[in-house]
């Protein structure tokens, strides 16, 4: 083996020296590029399931056409496996609908040619799902030039969140609406201010108030409804509300239509919306409570002036006033009701008195008496005295819970009453078989002599009538007898008529068991009344047996404009349907058409318009003659009104070789009304001169006016009418006999005349058989 030479060591050395230095810097480039490459394909697997979990599915289609898409797309456009080639995917079976599909495929050759981004929304074929689509050119090294790349996204659910929002913001709306009709039409001032407490917004009531143009002017100007009172300005007490957050109520003064008021006035804090506020007049409500306070001065001042004796309670039972007649018929002393004792001491001192009706039980009968204070009704007894004293005590409950006691003195009466009876029975005796029921009454109201035809016919007590009662008490005891006990008045006041006027009055009246009665009070020489009935019950129930036939037959007629109304709102909705499926066939949606399809949807389009408009006609006829017709004020021009009608006239015309000339001259002019409803009016006219004109005839629109009012004139040469069709062409009794016997009962002409008369004209025919026929229609300008 030869020995290396020292340089050649040295070199080998070097050459050693670079190879392990080498191996080393690989050896750690390497370590270095596999810890990079890792974190690469973490990265890459981070973005993958990123990608996945994204809510939009990307697509990339290549210039070829090839297509790379996320195995989700398959789902949503319902297919097994995803599209390869864009042209699968714009396919009639490609999953989507065939329009959305032919506009994606635009889209997205758009998108290859200029470079332009866009957005689409489609729907998968049967599918109630929406894909929203995005496009825009692919970036280089996702595609070669000319590639696209699609972000599709599913969009039903945000489409739903989004129309349930739209409602809801319907809802809002019409709430809000609703909100501001309500503070509009409101009686009193309301008003709102924002949280600076500036006006904001004020009803009509509130411009009213303060003489103003409109809600802008008071808004605009600040315009307050108070005045400052008491140092505190209308916005001082609006910041108060706000910052004690609760409402604040005063009672301010104000100056309303030139006379000042008192107004109740109320601020209520909405938070961040503002201050709401609203004015109450209370003007009316202090008056009345000045005149109630004078009116119970009144009432105090009249009750110590009566002769019958008086005394009030309270709703606490104690004695709140008095009169002298009530001291001195039970015989109290003054200062032992000065201390205002209640209702039970009272009733002890009048027994202590001895002016109270003897009783077995007398705590048991005083607790009945304070049962008054609780009695829905006014309670009247009869006490007797020991000492042969009549009374008569009414007990009225008062509406604050107190009572108020009358006693009258009935002794003279009762004694008096007495000794007439005698007499009374002695008459009585005298027409007590008589057919008619008789009573006789004297000139103070009391019934003095009857018959038993009189007792029978109100079915009084023999007591009640033997006690002479007053016109008043008899009826308040018979008025049960009456089919309306309110007719109790009826026969107090003619029995006054007679005995204090001194007039004869007649009158009928129904009894609760059928029988109705004609009665008369006519005045006696000696002062008295003679009170009279006869039964008329049979004549009466023959009358009220037209009556009811008649009330049948307006009933009847009710039904019948019901049943047309509920008729043709229900006719609209297959006739609707039936018209849109024919404009969808007529459009192309189910595919071409033949040409003999073409005319048979054609002619379901006509057939449907014209069923349309017969509905229309027959609800405007129906609702004109049940409440009128709904029509807008706005002007009109009525040369344009009549030559739109004359258009829609003209090819009917022209296929019945019918000549129409129009003649509309300048002073025509306008009126207000509704262009709708005249145009309506016109339309009628021209049917019907068309429906009866043979071919060869020539029908004339005519037109003039003057300052007052404007008219329209349809002519024709046709047939003619007879004055007995022209009566039948207005009258619905004819009109549905014509429908009945198989004629034509159109609904033209009454229809005009009616939209004529809806807008304060009027409409008139003139016809003469062989002789043609004119319609005039006259409107007023304003």
């Amino acid at each position: 083996m030869t020995a290396l030479s020292p340089f050649a060591a040295v070199i080998l050395g070097v050459v050693l020296a670079l190879w392990l230095g080498g191996a080393v810097w690989a050896l750690a480039s390497g370590q270095r590029m596999r810890r990079e490459g890792t974190q690469a394909q973490g990265k890459f697997d981070r973005l993958a399931v990123l990608l996945a979990s994204a809510p939009a599915a990307p697509v990339i289609i290549h210039p070829d056409g090839r297509l790379e898409a996320a195995d989700r797309l398959a789902k949503w456009l319902g297919k097994t496996r995803v599209p390869a080639f864009v042209s699968e995917l714009v396919a009639e079976d490609g999953g989507l609908e065939p329009d959305d599909a032919a506009a994606l495929s635009r889209e997205i050759a758009a998108v290859q040619r200029a470079g332009r981004s866009f957005a689409l929304a489609v729907r998968g074929t049967g599918s109630t799902r929406l894909l929203l689509v995005r496009g825009a050119p692919a970036p280089p090294g996702l595609a070669e030039s000319g590639g696209v790349v699609l972000w599709i996204f599913d969009a039903t659910d945000s489409q739903s969140e989004i129309q349930s929002l739209k409602e809801q913001v319907e809802q809002l709306r019409d709430a809000l609406e609703a909100l501001a009709g309500l503070l509009e039409a409101a009686p009193f001032p309301m008003w709102h201010r924002t949280p600076d407490l500036r006006l904001s917004l004020v009803n009509s009531a509130y411009v009213r108030a303060v003489d103003a143009e409109n809600a802008a002017e008071v808004i605009a100007n600040g315009i307050e409804l108070v005045e400052v009172a008491g140092g505190v300005s209308p916005q001082a007490a609006a910041a108060e509300a706000v910052a004690q957050d609760a409402p604040m109520d005063r009672m301010v003064p104000a100056t309303i239509d030139g006379e000042r008021r008192t107004m109740r006035v109320v601020d209520v804090p909405l938070g961040p919306a503002g201050i709401a506020g609203y004015a109450v007049d209370q003007h009316e409500l202090e008056q009345a409570r000045v005149e109630h306070r004078r009116l119970e001065a009144a009432q105090r001042d009249l009750l110590d002036r009566l002769s019958a004796g008086v005394a009030r309670f309270g709703a606490d039972r104690t004695l709140r006033f008095w009169n002298q007649p009530f001291i001195s018929l039970f015989g109290l002393r003054q200062e032992a009701l000065a201390d205002a004792p209640l209702f039970e001491r009272v009733l002890d001192q009048m027994r202590d008195a001895r002016r109270l009706p003897e009783h077995r039980d007398f705590p048991a009968w005083r607790g009945e008496r304070r049962n008054w204070f609780l009695s829905p009704e006014p309670q009247e007894e009869n006490w007797l005295l020991q000492d042969g004293t009549h009374l008569r005590v009414y007990a009225q409950p008062l509406p604050d819970g107190g009572l108020l006691l009358i006693f009258e003195d009935r002794t003279e009466q009762v004694q008096l009453s007495s000794a007439r009876d005698t007499l009374l029975r002695v008459r009585t005796a005298t027409f007590d078989n008589l057919f008619e029921s008789i009573g006789v009454f004297s000139a103070d109201g009391r019934l003095q002599m009857w018959n038993s035809r009189f007792r029978a016919v109100w079915g009084a007590p023999e007591d009640l009538l033997a006690t002479h009662p007053r016109i008043d008490d008899l009826m308040r005891a018979v008025q049960a007898q009456l089919a309306k006990p309110q007719q109790s008045n009826l026969v107090r006041e003619l029995v006054r008529a007679a005995t204090v006027e001194r007039k004869q009055r007649t009158g009928r009246v129904g009894f609760a068991d059928g029988r109705i009665f004609e009665f008369a009070a006519m005045p006696l020489p000696d002062g008295n009344a003679l009170f009279t009935m006869l039964d008329v019950t049979d004549s009466r129930r023959v009358e009220q047996i037209l009556r009811d036939r008649n009330e049948a037959l307006e009933q009847a007629d009710k039904v019948k404009t019901a049943f047309v109304t509920n008729m043709s709102y229900e006719l609209r909705t297959p006739l609707t349907t039936i018209s849109g499926f024919a404009e969808m066939m007529s459009a192309g949606y189910a595919g071409e058409l033949s040409e003999p399809a073409k005319g048979y949807v054609d002619g379901i389009l006509q057939s449907t318009a014209r069923l349309s408009m017969l509905i229309d006609n027959v609800l405007d006829l129906t609702q004109s003659e049940v409440s009128g017709l709904p029509i807008e004020r706005a002007p009109v021009d009525l040369a344009a009104v009549a030559r739109d009608s004359l258009e829609r006239a003209r090819e009917q015309a022209s296929a019945k070789g019918i000549e129409m000339a129009v003649t509309l001259q300048d002073d025509l002019g306008r009126v207000k009304g509704d262009a709708r409803r005249i145009g309506q009016a016109i339309d009628h006219l021209l049917e019907n001169a068309l429906r009866y004109c043979g071919r060869g005839a020539r029908i004339l629109v005519h037109g003039d006016g003057t300052e007052e009012k404007a008219r329209l004139i349809v002519s024709d040469n046709g047939p003619g009418m007879t004055p007995a069709q022209q009566k039948a062409a207005f009258d619905p009794v004819e009109r549905a006999d014509q429908a009945r016997s198989g004629g034509r009962a159109g609904i033209g002409l009454p229809l005009a005349r009616q939209l004529a008369e809806a807008h304060g004209g009027t409409l008139t025919l003139l016809s003469e058989p062989g002789q043609g026929t004119m319609v005039t229609i006259e409107l007023p300008r304003g």
